[in-house]
């Protein structure tokens, strides 16, 4: 089989959900036409046995010819294996259909889902996608295997009526007309069970999304003591959900009862008139014994079309949702300016915030949202920012250039599947010497160190393997490879510990040095080192300066910064006792010398 995410799965068609569905057969139009001719055939095949039944009886039994019985047994039992074969390979088929249509319809749900962006987790949530993936693609895929015993259960059902007339034609119409009869009395169920399925799936997505998030920050929860508060939420929306999980398993049982119980009536209605038939001399014992098989051979198709009308049902309740997703689309780029020749300033007016070029700032903040807020404003994440880069609107200019000219490094950014080295390199070309060089700059050679193959390691999904702090240091070193004009880092040394901190802050601030850099921190170690701090108040810019200025000026910061661990009438712009200069308060730093890491990366971008 080939993998659609292995290439391209294709365009979808995203006119209506059964259109959806139609693109799954479609785009796999060989495999399709072979399951259908696999199922066909093996349908078909059902309907060869009441025929040698037939045979064997009147040209054998009644007649006392013992070869005969034997040849037709013979062929009865040749058609068994053959049917068989087909079965075997009309199931290994579907399933290859299956499986088709299921990583085609992730494939173009990642594919969307990656074009969307930024603009993704603002048009639907994370439990939405995650069900698709989940519980979608396995309905839809279902849905398919109409493609092969679906449709040779319509021809097997037309041949037995079409034999049947040739015996006698009440039979063919009591059995043309059954099918029908049985759909009509399912229609009102089948109805009601696309209803309250979509009643469903629309609460699964909600619920989905409540565990998402429940679990993304189950770490703040128990801190704040919130745990039990978010639970018994879940606990409460779960249980609806089981509610609306037995509605459906309440129509789904009426349906397979019916479904089940119906054609039996049928089955019989055939039955009881080719006995009258035979009673009456219009058909002899064979032809009886016939009639008896196909109306045996019925209850295959007969049960394979309300089977896949219960699964068409289902489908076209997820297949709606996923195109409902794939008609998303992120609010259109209208920008048109030229974007900045050179390093220019990026400033914020809503928060008062202005990153000068070529300069490390810091913004400091009792409320790390409030600084993360700037920053995505900053990154154009959100259309309607008012932030300008070199005195043109940032909405103004096409977005490829903001997102070439201005990175944003957050905390929690994703992490892929691969190598160390595909991890640092993202869609740079950088080769091995830049990427150890910006790894050494992040301070994370101890973690390539360690790992078995060095830049060859693998890493897992999300960097499972790694712990907190080493998630974080390659996720600079990722944004440190990128060398963008502007560089946006959101709590870049949170999670590492005082010694690691100090290395990454000299680290980021050679490797960025005369580039534009703007973090968020309360780190006094990064902020120390900052050309600019501002300290924001309720998203406002409340001051701006050095830290050592803000920690002599600003009582709140620097009971901020401090964690209230010094005097208040600590002078921090004085001597130590040795006599030597307080940190950051000496001479710049000069650029990297020749052949060091960060020489290396500077050159490599």
């Amino acid at each position: 089989m080939n993998d659609p995410t292995a290439g391209e799965p294709g365009e979808p068609d995203t006119r209506g959900p059964l259109r959806f569905l139609c693109w799954l057969a479609v785009s796999q139009l060989g495999r399709s036409l072979a399951g259908t001719f696999f199922g066909t055939a093996w349908m078909l095949g059902l309907t060869v046995q009441p025929y040698l039944l037939s045979r064997a009886v009147d040209d054998g039994l009644r007649t006392g010819r013992t070869g005969t019985v034997l040849g037709w047994a013979g062929a009865m039992l040749g058609s068994g294996l053959l049917s068989a074969a087909l079965a075997w390979y009309r199931h290994r088929t579907m399933t290859l259909v299956r499986a088709d249509a299921t990583f085609r319809t992730v494939g173009v749900v990642l594919r969307h889902s990656t074009w969307l962006g930024a603009a993704l987790p603002r048009q639907v949530s994370a439990g939405e996608v995650v069900t698709i993936g989940i519980s979608d693609v396995v309905r839809m895929s279902l849905a398919l295997t109409f493609v092969g015993p679906g449709v040779g259960a319509v021809v097997c059902y037309l041949t037995v009526a079409a034999v049947l007339l040739t015996l006698s034609p009440p039979l063919a119409l009591v059995v043309l007309l059954g099918l029908p009869l049985l759909g009509l009395a399912l229609r009102p169920l089948l109805a009601r069970q696309q209803r309250v399925e979509g009643e469903y799936r629309d609460r699964q997505g909600r619920l989905t999304a409540r565990f998402e998030d429940l679990a993304g920050g189950l770490r703040v929860l128990n801190g704040l003591g919130g745990k039990e508060v978010f639970a018994a939420r879940y606990r409460a929306d779960s249980g609806r959900l089981r509610a609306e999980g037995y509605r459906v398993g309440a129509v789904t049982s009426w349906i397979q009862a019916l479904g089940s119980g119906l054609p039996v009536l049928l089955l019989a209605a055939v039955t009881w008139l080719g006995a009258r038939l035979a009673v009456e001399g219009r058909l002899t014992p064979g032809q009886l014994a016939a009639v008896f098989g196909y109306a045996a051979v019925l209850v295959a198709p007969v049960y394979f079309l309300l089977e896949s009308s219960q699964d068409i049902g289902r489908a076209l309740v997820s297949a709606r949702r996923v195109v409902a997703f794939l008609r998303l689309a992120p609010a259109p780029d209208h920008g048109t300016a030229p974007a900045p020749a050179g390093p220019a300033a990026l400033t914020d007016p809503e928060s008062g915030v202005r990153a000068a070029p070529g300069e490390l700032t810091v913004l400091a903040s009792a409320r790390p949202a409030d600084t993360a807020a700037v920053a995505e404003r900053l990154a154009r994440l959100d259309a309607a920012t008012r932030a300008e880069w070199g005195g043109t609107p940032l909405a103004d200019l096409p977005l490829a250039a903001v997102r070439d000219g201005i990175v944003l490094a957050e905390n929690e950014a994703a992490l892929f599947a691969g190598t160390l080295r595909e991890t640092v390199r993202g869609r740079t070309g950088a080769d091995d010497a830049v990427l150890l060089a910006a790894i050494d700059a992040a301070a994370a050679r101890d973690v390539h160190d360690a790992l078995p193959g060095g830049l060859a390691a693998p890493i897992a999904p999300d960097g499972r393997n790694l712990s907190g702090g080493q998630r974080q240091r390659l996720r600079l070193a990722r944004a440190l490879t990128a060398d963008p004009e502007v560089l946006l880092a959101v709590e870049p040394t949170s999670a590492v510990d005082a010694h690691t901190e100090a290395a990454m802050a000299a680290g980021l601030s050679a490797a960025r040095s005369g580039r534009t850099t703007l973090l968020t921190s309360t780190s006094p170690l990064l902020l120390d080192r900052a050309d600019t701090v501002h300290y924001l108040v309720d998203g406002k810019v409340a001051a701006t300066g050095t830290h050592r200025e803000l920690l002599r000026t600003r009582p709140g910061y620097r009971a901020l910064v401090t964690r209230g661990t010094e005097p208040d009438e600590a002078q921090p712009d004085e001597a130590g006792p040795d006599g030597t200069e307080p940190v950051g308060t000496g001479p710049a730093e000069a650029g990297p010398p020749a052949g060091s890491p960060t020489a290396l990366l500077r050159e490599g971008s």
